[in-house]
């Protein structure tokens, strides 16, 4: 069953869908948070894991970001990394005080940039008990070294010297200065990654009229000084499960978070998938789903 929800964030109200099972008899459910990622929306890939972790018994929650989606927030597209967290924290607020959801038993689950945040979350919020992550990315990262960190530091100091630009051009009246998270032209692309992202949320795959392809380039401020694991030792002892593609360009990512994260930890590796196979392609999301179903089976057992 799906229910259209509200709930605040720092003031403002976030729009979310809560999934839950259709055999629901009244008794309180153990619960996940689903975090989009980066340029997403709720209705895409994060529904697609909700709606399968909800037919498993759980209660899954979908929201969009602040400043995104159909979630409140001016001006439109910020990617504040801050925000993110904030928001999974206001999520699983939002679910202690329901009468239908056990407190105690509240996991959460971030896909790709959400991967970062959910983590980063979870290190200073011990009411999220169990933690996992598919296709994680730490944003951060990927806008100071480049994906697979081949960006020479001088790319992300123009990008600073943009974002304080744009700063004062907002306070003289101007338009907030939006660009596209994925160019619209596949002509010369030769990145595996960025191909993939491309035919998923640019195609109808993946397509969705509120996932507009904008965000907001004087945010890259915030997103810079963002690191999703420097502080991961601090989930445990809760545990944290990381799913990876073996074919993903992003798999670093998760591979560095396990080693620096305390025990139990565990990284599960599906043979074949790339990171955005890991999205909605049935042959990759129904393993996933089953690690994660009996992860958060075994640790929100109660």
């Amino acid at each position: 069953m799906k229910t259209n929800v509200t709930f605040p964030s720092n003031g403002l109200a976030i729009a979310g869908i809560l999934f839950t099972p259709d055999d629901h008899t009244g008794d309180r459910l153990p619960a996940v948070v689903v975090s989009h990622p980066g340029g997403g929306v709720k209705e895409q890939t994060a529904s697609v894991y909700a709606e399968r972790l909800a037919r498993a018994g759980f209660a899954a929650l979908v929201f969009d970001a602040a400043y995104q989606g159909e979630s409140e927030g001016e001006p439109r597209g910020l990617e504040n990394p801050f925000q993110r967290a904030e928001d999974v924290k206001s999520a699983v607020t939002y679910l202690t005080v329901r009468d239908d959801i056990d407190p105690a038993r509240i996991g959460a689950l971030g896909i790709c940039a959400s991967g970062g945040y959910v983590p980063y979350a979870a290190q200073t919020d011990h009411r999220i008990r169990s933690v996992a992550t598919v296709s994680a990315v730490d944003l951060g990262g990927v806008f100071r070294d480049g994906l697979g960190r081949t960006q020479g530091p001088e790319v992300l100091q123009a990008m600073l010297e943009q974002a304080g630009a744009l700063r004062t051009a907002e306070a003289r009246g101007e338009t907030p200065h939006l660009v596209p998270w994925i160019p619209e032209s596949t002509e010369g692309v030769l990145n595996t990654q960025l191909r993939e992202t491309q035919e998923y949320y640019l195609t109808p795959r993946g397509r969705h009229p509120r996932a507009d392809n904008a965000w907001l380039l004087r945010g890259i401020d915030l997103i810079a000084q963002y690191d999703s694991y420097a502080l991961i030792r601090l989930i445990a002892p809760r545990p944290l499960l990381m799913i990876i593609g073996s074919e993903a360009e992003t798999a670093y990512f998760s591979r560095e978070a396990v080693e620096k994260a305390g025990e139990p930890s565990e990284l599960f590796v599906i043979d074949g998938a790339t990171h955005v196979d890991l999205y909605d392609k049935d042959e990759y999301v129904t393993p996933a789903v089953a690690r994660l179903a009996a992860f958060f089976g075994e640790h929100l057992a109660g």
